[in-house]
């Protein structure tokens, strides 16, 4: 039946979305090193709309330590370190009236310990998505089903969307192992 393919179909899409989300939420979580997507989701006020911190800035990272970001408009250094400082990522900006830099501390055992335990939230997040997707699956194919779906396809059907969980959590759990491991190393 088409009707369940296009539930199967609709269902791996939707885990698929989960599962990059996580992986974006993950990259934010900072192991030590310094990177530039520690910076992604900072809005700055550039003429009166917020706009992502990489449109007005260029960012790099000249060794592990630090971030260094050139605003593209001078004048907008203080709006990009106010930014930062609201963003609560817990970097503190100093500038030099041309470059803003952002040099990222050593991490504590307990640091360390505090992000894996973010990084397991977000997986958790993740699997209670995955799991959302297989039981709005599962309602639709029962809906199926009453409007005279085949009880077997149905059936097979659900096994289906179950493998595809399981594949799903799995390839979650995967990601908050490497990311544990990302963040406990020295």
């Amino acid at each position: 039946m088409e009707e369940i393919e296009l539930v199967l179909e609709m269902s791996k899409d939707t885990m698929d979305r989960a599962l990059k989300h996580t992986q974006i939420e993950l990259s934010k979580i900072r192991a030590g090193r310094a990177t530039a997507q520690m910076l992604d989701g900072i809005m700055v006020e550039y003429y009166g709309s917020p706009t992502p911190l990489s449109q007005v800035a260029s960012i790099s990272t000249p060794d592990a330590r630090t971030i260094s970001l050139r605003p593209f408009e001078r004048k907008l250094i203080s709006d990009i370190e106010r930014a930062i400082i609201n963003s609560n990522i817990g970097l503190s900006p100093a500038n030099d009236g041309e470059n803003i830099r952002l040099n990222i501390p050593p991490m504590t055992e307990e640091r360390r310990r505090d992000l894996v335990k973010k990084a397991k939230n977000e997986i958790e997040v993740a699997r209670v998505n995955i799991r959302k997707v297989r039981q709005e699956a599962n309602d639709e194919l029962r809906k199926i089903q009453k409007d005279g779906g085949s009880e077997d396809e149905v059936k097979k059907a659900e096994e289906r969307i179950q493998k595809m969980t399981d594949g799903y959590i799995q390839k979650a759990e995967q990601l908050m192992s490497d990311k544990e491991r990302d963040i406990m190393s020295v």
